[in-house]
């Protein structure tokens, strides 16, 4: 029902959009060149802008920039400008945007249009922030805020008190953060602004953490967080949190820190921010560290700097680094945390390097303004002395031989004049031209940096892929206890979230061999993480404990992976874990067959045995296995044992282990799935084959079906001969 009506009232607004659409159009097709014209391809443009259509409204803005100069309608060139400003702003094109307002200000201040006047320094504010160039953005925020008091206007009074407030607190003058912080609040109160309420409790608690009156910082963030809850306001619900979070680590109280730590984390994920969950990893690593669990803070420290690596967020992997070299030097691991604190600094001067810059573009806008400037005053100059040059005309025709000879020394001087603009033109254009190859030399500079940032980040992967080959159980191994296998593994990254592992074991009924294939949680970096883990998890579990088998493996094993990745035991938590199947192969007749026994996480193995020689016909026959359907890991339902099964085979018999890499790969004539009964028919076929030649096989296949498409997943079979 909910769903119905919301496609009711959609309808209705679209509508209600068409017949003004249409009522506007029909304004602009009109043949009358008035200001009534003007103000609706100002509407327009606004719409247009609004909906980021920026190259229609750019033209539609230009358009009416160009009628209202051509019927000197000021107000209305100001508006174009204004328009103009909006879009170049919107795509974060601060240069032209910065141009595109200043003329709006100078036309607005010469009409004395109070409004335009204060949104144009609001506008200019917000710019010269955003380029780090706080002094100015503070000049260019009191200018709109003196416009505002005029006006009475108290909810933009409101709105620029609280960015005075945060730019003064960038500069580290807190003394006037608070004081214009405190008259936002005032005035939010007044007009019953609650969303204005909760953001500047929050801006104020932040004031007070800089000035380590963390009790004060503590009452402020709790009420923004009553109210953003009030609201529904998930962003402001997650800052509010991680900031109580931060002054409870610093008050020592650690177990309500991490709390807040994680509900933070909770309503960041609710609205996809990576940037602010990256930062609530900082936070809970650091936060385990303070508690001396090392372990934890590890996971949370790793994931941190996985994921800055990941969205470019240099400041975060700074401070993670950071965290994580203390940690590393905690356990005594001090060349790591030695590598980990020259990474921190390397990227503090990265960022701080990235001011400079900032300082230099901000520069280079100043520049390109002043030159506009100076071109425009040169144009109104060479105006005024043609008009000039038209009065004396004018006088001559009807004056003297006497006029006419000062004609002639007027345009004398007129050449002159005009001589010296084009060697001031000239020397202006010189200097573009060299600020442009400085510009290119510094683009190339950091184009260079960033592809060998790229090639460390690279070279790193690839060593991570060394450990991970390393952490497989060797071919060497395996051969010396089967007779006849393969194992067709394609990582689709440089690592890989799929896996093997084996291992044979000693019990009362003689040695029997464990063979897994497994299926983490992601592929590439994470995937690989999670592989590790499991590994790790398998050798813990078979080796040490002594448990041998694969259902008690497998629910021994999922255990310590929700202990490891949701030790809160929220079901809101990440879904982590693996798919996989875990067989054991023991010996059950001289003849050479065996007892397969397995336990399977969502992917069954396959049995293909060798039928008979009869004379009419010998094939191979398919045996249909049961797998269970969870996860080894964390998932959402009832947590039930996993089933263990049990297959007698006998010499001849093929045994596949799969994951679903293979079977869910697109390609083929029409870029489908090849899906789970493609393979089944396509191992069944090869299964007389030497178990080489089937690898062979697979492999051309899977590339033959891939063609020219990506590969969606790692791939893994193995595949064994009784």
């Amino acid at each position: 029902m909910a769903l119905n009506l919301s496609l009711i009232i959609y309808h209705c607004s679209l509508v209600a959009q068409q017949h003004k659409a249409d009522s506007l159009y029909k304004v602009v097709r009109s043949e009358k060149e008035d200001t009534v014209k003007v103000n609706t391809l100002a509407d327009i443009t606004t719409a247009l802008e609004s909906s980021a259509s920026y190259r229609a409204a750019d033209s539609v803005a230009r358009l009416g920039l160009a009628l209202s100069q051509k019927i000197k309608f000021k107000k209305g060139i100001a508006k174009a400008y204004k328009n103009l400003g909006a879009i170049n702003l919107d795509q974060e094109k601060y240069t032209e945007a910065l141009k595109d307002y200043m003329m709006c200000l100078d036309i607005a201040e010469q009409i004395h249009d109070k409004n335009m006047m204060a949104s144009g320094y609001g506008k200019v504010g917000i710019i010269y922030g955003n380029e780090g160039n706080f002094p100015e953005a503070l000049k260019y925020q009191l200018k709109n805020l003196n416009v505002r008091e005029e006006q009475g206007d108290k909810l933009s009074i409101d709105i620029t008190c609280e960015n005075i407030g945060n730019i003064y607190c960038k500069l580290g003058n807190y003394k006037e953060a608070l004081t214009y912080q405190e008259r936002c609040l005032s005035i939010a109160k007044e007009i019953n602004d609650v969303q204005g309420m909760g953001y500047v409790y929050g801006d104020l608690g932040s004031i007070y953490y800089a000035l380590h009156k963390y009790d004060e910082s503590l009452r402020n963030q709790l009420k923004s967080l009553e109210i953003c809850k009030k609201l529904a306001d998930k962003q402001g619900m997650g800052n509010a949190y991680v900031n109580v979070g931060n002054v409870y680590q610093v008050q020592k109280k650690n177990e309500d820190a991490l709390q807040y730590f994680f509900q933070g984390l909770q309503a960041y994920r609710e609205i996809g921010s990576k940037y602010y969950e990256d930062y609530a990893y900082v936070c809970i690593g650091s936060d385990f560290y303070d508690e001396k669990n090392y372990a934890r803070s590890q996971i949370y420290l790793d994931s941190a700097i996985n994921t800055a690596i990941i969205i470019g967020e240099k400041e975060i992997e700074k401070e993670a680094y950071f965290e994580r070299a203390k940690l590393d030097s905690a356990k005594d691991n001090f060349k790591q945390s030695l590598e980990d604190f020259k990474k921190s600094v390397q990227f503090g001067d990265s960022l701080k390097n990235e001011e400079n810059t900032k300082k230099i573009v901000s520069e280079q806008m100043q520049y390109e303004f002043d030159k506009k400037q100076t071109a425009d005053r040169a144009e109104q100059e060479k105006k005024d002395a043609i008009t000039s040059a038209d009065n004396h005309k004018q006088q001559i025709i009807i004056g003297s031989v006497t006029v006419g000879l000062l004609l002639v020394l007027v345009f004398s001087g007129l050449l002159f004049s005009r001589f010296r603009i084009t060697q001031r033109q000239k020397t202006v254009i010189e200097k573009q031209k060299q600020v442009v190859e400085e510009q290119k030399l510094l683009v190339e500079h950091q184009k260079a940096i960033v592809d060998e940032k790229n090639k460390d980040i690279t070279d790193s992967i690839h060593y991570a892929s060394r450990i991970q080959r390393a952490l497989l159980t060797t071919d060497d191994y395996i051969g010396k206890r089967l007779k006849e296998y393969f194992i067709l593994f394609k990582p689709r990254d440089i690592v890989s979230g799929d896996f093997y592992w084996a291992n044979e074991v000693e019990t009362d009924a003689g040695k029997r061999l464990l063979v897994c294939a497994g299926d983490c949680t992601g592929h590439g970096v994470p995937g690989a993480f999670m592989s590790l883990l499991n590994i790790s998890i398998l050798n813990e579990v078979n080796i040490e404990k002594k448990i041998n088998e694969p259902a008690k493996i497998l629910n021994e094993v999922r255990d310590h992976i929700i202990k490891a990745l949701n030790p809160e035991g929220k079901d809101e938590g990440s879904k982590d874990g693996m798919d996989c199947v875990l067989a054991s192969l023991a010996p059950s007749s001289p003849e050479g067959g065996i007892i397969l026994t397995y336990a399977a996480a969502y992917n069954a193995p396959l049995v293909i045995k060798k039928s008979p020689p009869s004379e009419c016909n010998s094939e191979a026959v398919e045996a249909e296995l049961p797998c269970d359907k969870m996860p080894v890991g964390i998932f959402i339902g009832e947590k039930k044992p996993f089933t263990q099964h049990s297959v007698e085979m006998n010499s001849g018999d093929c045994l596949y282990l799969f994951t679903d890499g293979y079977a869910d790969q697109f390609g083929g004539p029409k870029g489908k799935k090849f899906k789970y009964k493609t393979l089944s028919e396509k191992l069944k076929t090869i299964s007389e084959k030497p178990m080489a030649e089937q690898k062979q096989i697979l492999e051309g296949t899977f590339e033959e079906w891939k063609g020219n498409l990506e590969q969606v997943d790692d791939v893994l079979i193995i595949g064994i001969r009784v």
